[in-house]
C-alpha cells in the first residue's frame, strides 16, 4: 500500500503534451448561436480502456471509476466557464451543474442513459438553448495491476500512451451537433483527471464559439 501511495504522490509531476487539435463547427452555427442565452454541462462519457484488471479489482469498479471521472470532468469543465464567465469571456451563461444532474435524476436519466437519449430531448428536460458534452478515452492507461489499484484509489492513471478527449456543442432545436473539438493529451507517467480536463479546457477555450471577440 505504501508503494501505491508513493506512485500516488508522483502523480503531481505529470506533464500533458497534445497533438494537434481537430475542429469542426456546423456552417450555420454563427447564426443559430445568437439566441443562445443559457447553457448546461453534461457529465463526461468516459472510456478506460484495460487490457486485465488486476487481483482485486472488478468490471464494476471500472465502470464507478469512470462514472466518477465523468461527473468530475463535468465538474471541472464548470469551473472553468466560471472563471472565465468572472472576466466577462462569454457571451452565454451556463447551468449550475447541481441543477443539471438533478433535473436529469429527476428525469430517470442514468449516467448510462446519457449516451443513447438525443441531446433534443435532453435540453427539453434541461431547459437550454445547448448544451455542453465530452468524452474522454484512455487508451491502455495501465502497463500493470498497480497502476490500475492506484487509479481507482487515488483518481490518477499511467503509465498513459494517449488520451483522446473532446468537447461539443449541440443545439436545442434538433440536437444538432454544431461545434467540436478534438485533443490527444500524452502522458509519460501518470494522468490525473484534473490535469487532464485542464489541458483540454485551455487548449479548447482559446476557439470556444460562445467567447466574446
Amino acid at each position: 500500500m505504501r508503494k501505491l501511495y508513493l506512485l500516488a504522490f508522483l502523480c503531481l509531476s505529470l506533464a500533458f503534451q497534445g497533438c494537434g487539435p481537430q475542429i469542426y463547427q456546423a456552417a450555420s452555427f454563427n447564426e443559430v448561436k445568437q439566441n443562445h442565452k443559457v447553457l448546461a454541462i453534461l457529465p463526461f462519457d468516459v472510456t478506460i480502456e484495460s487490457r486485465r484488471l488486476p487481483k482485486g479489482v472488478t468490471a464494476e469498479m471500472m465502470l464507478d471509476q469512470q462514472r466518477d471521472y465523468g461527473y468530475g470532468m463535468q465538474g471541472d469543465v464548470y469551473g472553468y466557464f466560471l472563471r472565465q464567465m468572472s472576466k466577462d469571456k462569454y457571451t452565454v451563461n451556463f447551468q449550475d451543474v447541481n441543477k443539471t444532474n438533478a433535473l436529469l435524476n429527476e428525469a430517470g436519466l442514468t449516467y448510462e442513459d446519457l449516451r443513447t437519449t438525443s441531446k433534443e430531448k435532453i435540453c427539453q428536460i434541461l431547459g437550454v438553448d445547448a448544451i455542453v458534452s465530452g468524452n474522454a478515452v484512455m487508451s491502455k492507461p495501465m502497463s500493470d495491476g498497480a497502476a490500475v489499484a492506484v487509479g481507482l484509489l487515488v483518481g490518477a492513471w499511467g503509465p498513459t500512451n494517449s488520451v483522446n478527449t473532446s468537447i461539443t456543442v449541440h443545439e436545442a432545436q434538433a440536437g444538432d451537433l454544431m461545434w467540436k473539438y478534438d485533443y490527444e493529451a500524452s502522458g509519460s507517467v501518470f494522468s490525473s483527471r484534473q490535469s487532464l480536463s485542464n489541458a483540454l479546457m485551455k487548449n479548447s477555450s482559446k476557439k470556444f464559439p460562445y467567447k466574446k471577440s
